[in-house]
């Protein structure tokens, strides 16, 4: 009998320090959340051909490539549409200011 007790409580601290680990990146509510179409014709406008919306982690997340040919993946919150996270494959001659917004006093 106590092989059992023992066995139920460490699957159930497993599960309870499962569900603590998995966080999400972004807390918008559903609600406040913007149509992927926005998202996609806001990067459209930069000249950046988008493969892939989904969402991961609470945020939209974004595959595609921009106009040099450089791979792209960004996380972007899902109600504000501003960007979490942005990873870059450069090819020759890429540029990370070319990401950059050009207005921000600050970098």
């Amino acid at each position: 009998m106590k092989p059992a007790i023992l066995a139920s409580a460490v699957l159930t601290s497993l599960l309870v320090s499962g569900a603590a680990l998995a966080d999400n990146d972004c807390t918008d509510p559903v609600a406040d959340w913007q149509p992927r179409e926005v998202l996609r014709q806001q990067l459209e406008q930069h000249d950046w051909t988008i493969q892939r919306i989904k969402v991961d982690d609470g945020c939209y997340e974004v595959k595609g490539v921009d106009k040099k040919g450089n791979k792209f993946k960004a996380k972007y919150a899902p109600a504000s549409l501003r960007i979490q996270k942005l990873e870059i494959e450069f090819k020759d001659g890429g540029d990370a200011a070319d990401y950059l917004d050009k207005d921000q006093k600050t970098y």
